[in-house]
């Protein structure tokens, strides 16, 4: 099952990334790329906060 999660950036700003996203996700702040697709689940580069519902 997919889930969204709350990501912290290395900067400290904090998006919410969906765990199998097809696309790269960058930080707004910083550029940073936060998240990377692999083809399942997403190899998240910044530290996961919590997991929404």
């Amino acid at each position: 099952m997919s889930k969204f999660l709350s990501v912290q950036c290395k900067c400290g700003n904090k998006l919410v990334v969906f765990g199998n996203a097809t696309d790269k996700v960058a930080c707004g702040k910083c550029n940073a790329v936060v998240s990377h697709p692999t083809g399942g689940r997403a190899h998240i580069n910044g530290k996961i906060m919590e997991v929404l519902p």
